[in-house]
């Protein structure tokens, strides 16, 4: 064994640890500053914008969020790789703003609305190494102060950084540090099973880490994509906050009273703080009781995030928990946007904003029924402030209690403590059950349309066998016609099935080549009908939709061996495509890039259940093998949420944003 005498200059695993904390705290917090920003933007119609300004603002909006769910992928893949070492992921954070000292001084970090300086501070934070960008106005540094101390010391110490992309090369050295001491199987001790992956949470850079391999190369991307990336990286964090600068000087050039944005508070806080110079304190009593609810529901967010890496991968309460945690942060939205628009104080020209308070502590549960418990009644707590708060007349208030009492309703069902749902004004009823709109909702709250009735089956009988026909479900892929065209008669008057004309073993072949399970079939010949392939597939197809393989179950329902569902958004026969990715000329690649779960599964068939969440993803479970339209493996899962809004960054994976494009599906 290497002794301690022969690492004094190498990194300890508490060291490494060490950081890794303050890199989660770093990308949470950051991920709470482009959200503040992106929620004060003016985006509704009725804001006083000109059209060109509220096409920017909406857009702009966009980007922020986009970051956001970057950097929330960020914080996964540090998440992942300090349980790779074996430790506990560091969820909670510091209250914003930062105190000198939780990171470098020339970091600062607060709440602040979108404007011409709070930008810059951004570009300020995303900038390249060896860059002369300046912060922005009003994020001076406190103090000037260096962190530290001289010596070798085993207690761990904060280091100083000029950028974090070195914080992260510091942090990668410390991991290759423990390799040369311990090997690789001793320095990523963790157990696999409790990080989260991409499938488990629809985040872009959440992948298990398993070696320094992996681990460096999530750091990479990381830095790549976002914070010291080198400047000419296209699509990222850098590039895309300057390109919204250039455009915000020119609509201000343009108009000169241009405000995109609400004067939401910077630093708002909900109680009196111990230092008052630089916050805002919220006291307009609708304002406390959205900012005390959004906060609540971010902290319940943060304890099942917690949860979810106290828990294995294929256990119950693990989706349960990240399904519960996505939900939470899409209740979030509405709260958030409702609070920049609501005086901070009664007659106050400031407003107030989501405070994003942290627990004082949001390590997780033990697992099992205590933590069960502590989940299903904080949500009914939740669930009775939302649904006081929607009695007021504020849309996205009633947007927000309708989220929060579904969520609620499923964590008392799911969590099996043999409690009954609350009764609540909006819809406690499964996922995938219309509810009520609340009067007033924006677009976001629309409800989704109602299940389309049963399509008509054609049934033609020949002498050995029964042809089935379910025109809606037809994609007109052509193999019928092109392969058949004695059986599949097109554009003609009448009787268009002829079965009689082609033998049966022939006419399965064409049936079963089928993708949108439009053809079924029953045989009288004795032989067996259509089996359940012996790998469950679905493929990405270009600029088209998700074509299924396997033994379906659909919204509960049996629905055949194969299906193509839309992924484009714009199909009026949800969840199944019907040709409109054509109208909406929709782009996205059938080519995804191969994540890094692709180890086989332990069985590739059997029942594959496919639930559309309302207005949300195909949330899939089962064994599945997701493949590119070439037939090249790209994921193996066998719980995951599926795009079919058709607006996500790391398609065909869910990231999110279904919730601020107003999907409704």
């Amino acid at each position: 064994m290497t002794r301690l005498s022969d690492r004094e200059t190498k990194s300890s695993r508490e060291q490494v640890l060490h950081q890794l904390y303050e890199a989660a705290e770093l990308e949470h917090c950051l991920m709470c500053t482009y959200l503040y920003a992106a929620f004060s933007l003016k985006t509704d119609a009725d804001d006083g914008l000109a059209p060109a300004q509220l096409e920017a603002t909406r857009r702009w909006r966009d980007v922020l969020l986009q970051v956001a769910i970057e950097e929330m992928g960020h914080l996964v893949a540090v998440w992942n790789i300090t349980s790779a070492l074996g430790g506990a992921p560091r969820i909670g954070r510091f209250n914003l703003p930062l105190d000198p000292g939780a990171l470098p001084a020339s970091v600062v970090v607060k709440l602040a609305p979108f404007d011409a300086a709070t930008l810059q501070h951004f570009i300020f934070l995303e900038r390249p190494a060896g860059s002369d960008e300046a912060d922005g106005e009003g994020f001076a540094l406190e103090r000037a102060f260096t962190r530290g101390a001289p010596g070798k010391r085993i207690t761990p110490m904060a280091m100083d950084y000029d950028t974090v992309g070195a914080f992260y090369e510091a942090i990668g050295q410390g991991l290759r540090d423990l390799v040369e001491q311990w090997g690789e199987a001793t320095t990523f001790c963790g157990d696999p099973a409790l990080q989260l992956t991409a499938a488990e949470a629809g985040l872009p850079n959440a992948a298990r880490v398993i070696c320094s391999k992996t681990a460096l190369a999530a750091f990479n991307a990381i830095v790549t994509q976002g914070e010291g990336a080198p400047s000419h990286v296209e699509g990222s964090h850098y590039q895309k906050f300057e390109a919204i600068r250039r455009e915000l000087a020119e609509l201000c050039a343009q108009a000169a009273d241009f405000r995109p944005a609400f004067p939401a508070a910077t630093n708002p806080v909900l109680r009196s703080p111990p230092r008052a110079e630089g916050r805002v304190r919220i006291e307009d009593p609708t304002a406390v009781a959205v900012v005390d609810l959004a906060s609540s529901c971010y902290g319940l967010m943060l304890r099942l995030l917690a949860y979810a890496y106290a828990v294995r991968s294929g256990d119950a309460d693990k989706n349960l928990s990240i399904d519960l945690a996505i939900g939470l942060m899409h209740a979030l939205v509405p709260l958030a946007e409702l609070a920049a628009r609501l005086p901070a104080t009664p007659g106050s020209n400031v407003n107030a904003g989501v405070s994003f308070i942290a627990l004082r502590d949001a390590a997780a549960l033990p697992p099992g029924p205590s933590a069960r418990r502590m989940f299903c009644e904080r949500f009914e707590q939740i669930a009775d402030a939302a649904q006081a708060l929607a009695a007021q007349p504020h849309a996205r208030a009633k947007v927000a209690n309708e989220v929060i009492a579904r969520l609620a309703a499923r964590a008392l069902a799911e969590f099996d403590l043999g409690a009954t749902a609350p009764s609540r004004d909006a819809s406690t009823a499964p996922a995938g059950t219309a509810a009520a709109p609340p009067a007033g909702a924006p677009a976001t709250a629309a409800p989704a349309p109602a299940a389309p009735t049963a399509p008509a089956i054609e049934v033609v009988e020949a002498d050995d066998m029964t042809l089935l026909f379910e025109g809606k479900r037809c994609i007109h892929a052509r193999f019928c016609v092109t392969g058949a065209p004695t059986v599949f008669l097109a554009n003609v008057q009448g009787p268009w099935l002829h079965p009689e004309t082609l033998g049966v073993d022939r006419l399965v072949e064409v049936a079963h080549a089928c993708p949108s399970g439009a053809i079924q079939y029953k045989r009288k010949d004795g032989k067996l009908d259509e089996p359940a392939p012996p790998v469950n597939l679905a493929r990405v197809r270009e600029a088209g939709p998700y074509a299924f393989h396997a033994e379906l179950v659909i919204d509960g329902k049996p629905a055949g061996y194969r299906a193509t569902l839309c992924r484009c958004g714009a199909s009026k026969n949800k969840p199944f495509c019907d040709g409109s990715h054509h109208d909406v000329a929709f782009a996205a690649t059938g080519e995804p890039p191969t994540t890094s779960q692709t180890d086989m599964l332990p069985q590739r068939d059997g029942p594959l259940a496919i639930e559309p969440q309302r207005n949300g993803p195909l949330h899939v479970r089962g064994n599945l093998e997701i493949v590119s339209g070439t037939g090249r493996m790209v994921s193996r899962v066998t719980d995951v949420r599926l795009c079919r809004c058709g607006g996500s960054a790391n398609k065909p994976f869910c990231d999110g944003t279904h919730a601020r494009i107003g999907f409704t599906g």
